[in-house]
């Protein structure tokens, strides 16, 4: 019989906690997976996995958002406008990043807050 790519015998703390590690880039692919579609079946516009391991979403941002424990790990723009990312609260300083309608990634090495440029299907090109 061929060995088996997991251990036998029950998932202990310790265990569950190895495996949660292992997965932890899980939440980036589920991220890179969203679309336009996904956002308007009542999924968040914008999403991200925070410093605090956490997936966090923003529906229908406007403006200048505080990203509360934004990191590196992934996010996802289902916005109709730009976002952009920056590395502390309130907006201030040059983006670290720009993430066009649809875009996502990792984000080095972090933000704090993210300005989105709103703009509408009839202003798109």
């Amino acid at each position: 019989m061929p060995s088996m790519p997991f251990p036998r015998g029950p998932i202990t703390a310790r265990s569950a906690h190895s495996l949660v590690r292992a997965c932890a880039p899980a939440p980036l692919l589920l991220l890179a997976a969203g679309s336009p579609a996904l956002a308007a079946a009542g999924q968040p516009d914008f999403q991200y996995v925070g410093r605090d391991d956490r997936v966090h979403g923003l529906t229908a941002p406007e403006g200048c958002v505080e990203a509360r424990g934004g990191g590196a790990r992934g996010v996802t723009n289902n916005t109709s406008g730009t976002a952009y990312l920056y590395p502390r609260p309130g907006c201030a300083g040059t983006p670290v990043e720009v993430l066009r309608p649809g875009a996502g990634g990792q984000i080095t090495p972090y933000f704090d807050s993210v300005r989105f440029d709103v703009t509408t299907t009839a202003q798109r090109p």
